[in-house]
């Protein structure tokens, strides 16, 4: 979905939930989908303000979800009590993610294996899959060899 596409359905969304739609919104949604690799709430509200100054930290948090809901943006929930976002689109809809343990950062790898893996565990037990994830955890090589990431925010 390109990211035209996923405006106009996330303009939707708020108009069919009685929101409007504010340049706030808008810049939240550009900086989201500026962005290459997956982000966080308060990563992506640095980038809203540099679009739009009046742009808050509370209208960031409020509009995730709705984001999320209108199903422009994924959520990823890695276990570190952190949740980090990525703009959903049509190709990365079976994937597989590896998260390096040490700077958190999030690799997805295609898994087109997922939706039939799913599907065959799910009927045997006579349930229909309405979601999955594969995580895996990982040190990459730097980190073994030095101890640290190179990736690791504190260089």
């Amino acid at each position: 979905m390109s990211a035209d596409v996923s405006r106009e359905k996330f303009k939707a969304s708020l108009t069919r939930r009685g929101l409007r739609i504010t340049s706030q919104r808008l810049a939240i949604f550009a900086a989201a989908f500026a962005r290459k690799e997956h982000f966080t709430a308060e990563s992506l509200l640095k980038h809203a303000k540099a679009i739009d100054a009046s742009v808050s930290r509370a209208t960031v948090y409020r509009t995730l979800p709705l984001m999320t809901e209108s199903q422009v943006l994924r959520e990823v929930d890695i276990g570190s009590g952190e949740k980090f976002y990525l703009p959903a689109t049509d190709m990365n809809t079976q994937v597989a993610q590896v998260i390096c343990v040490d700077c958190h950062r999030i690799f997805e790898i295609s898994a087109p294996f997922m939706e039939w893996y799913g599907s065959t565990v799910s009927l045997k037990l006579g349930l229909k899959p309405i979601s999955q994830r594969l995580q895996v955890s990982a040190q990459c090589s730097a980190f073994r060899q030095q101890g640290r990431c190179p990736n690791h925010e504190g260089k």
